[in-house]
């Protein structure tokens, strides 16, 4: 009988059999454990769980820092940008007009995306092995004892 923390994907961390990359970053996009794709990755809107409900994978360990909000200012930049100057073409707005509509479409899509952007990075993190993911520990996790120096 398994207890929490210990599965078949937390056995696997010590191993070095390849992790699929797209699988994995697909499960995180998909807000779910990239080691077992069951589990629910997130307990709060960007707050990862500690571990997987349903594979007992640790998920506290990863730096998806700034990489998401990055993806988000990229993606949907794009798509804002180009949407605005098609629009101009098709659509004859004011100025006020034209902020009106596209201020909160860029709200709602960078809003939404971030959450599958985030599972999505922490789902590119653990096929790479990255930040602790691989079993070892993470030297980003050493802080150096200031008071010996």
């Amino acid at each position: 009988m398994q207890t929490f923390g210990q599965s078949h994907a937390a056995d696997d961390r010590h191993d070095d059999a390849p992790r699929a990359l797209g699988g994995s970053i697909m499960r995180g996009l998909k807000c779910q454990c990239p080691a077992c794709g069951e589990g629910k990755l997130f307990r709060a809107f960007l707050k990862p769980v500690d571990h997987c409900a349903s594979c007992g994978e640790a998920m506290h360990h990863h730096r998806s820092d700034d990489l998401p909000p990055y993806l988000a200012i990229f993606i949907v930049g794009h798509i804002v940008v180009a949407g605005y100057m098609f629009g101009e073409r098709v659509v004859d707005w004011t100025s006020w007009q034209a902020l009106a509509f596209w201020i909160p479409v860029t709200l709602i899509m960078t809003v939404a995306s971030m959450q599958p952007l985030k599972g999505g990075v922490i789902g590119l993190q653990w096929a790479l092995r990255m930040h602790g993911f691989g079993g070892e520990d993470d030297p980003l996790d050493e802080v150096p004892d200031e008071s010996r120096t």
